[in-house]
């Protein structure tokens, strides 16, 4: 499995690990943070767009860094 794929297992495992394992920890972070309280604080209405909105950020980042156009930090 390519990294981004990798990426975008994880994040819509638990949202924001794949964000940490593309090394974008800020983001990480902030997915670990937002779900959860979208999740909760929305009855679950919202929280499935996040949930879904973090497997395809880590994707599409994870994506930018296999094709080399985003650096490695």
């Amino acid at each position: 499995m390519s990294q981004s794929g990798t990426a975008a297992l994880l994040s819509f495992v638990v949202p924001g690990v794949g964000q940490i394992y593309n090394g974008d920890i800020l983001r990480g972070v902030f997915w670990l943070i937002v779900t959860p309280g979208m999740w909760i604080g929305t009855g679950g209405l919202l929280g499935w767009v996040c949930h879904v909105a973090a497997a395809g950020t880590a994707f599409h980042r994870g994506d930018l860094r296999e094709r080399r156009l985003l650096r490695a930090r």
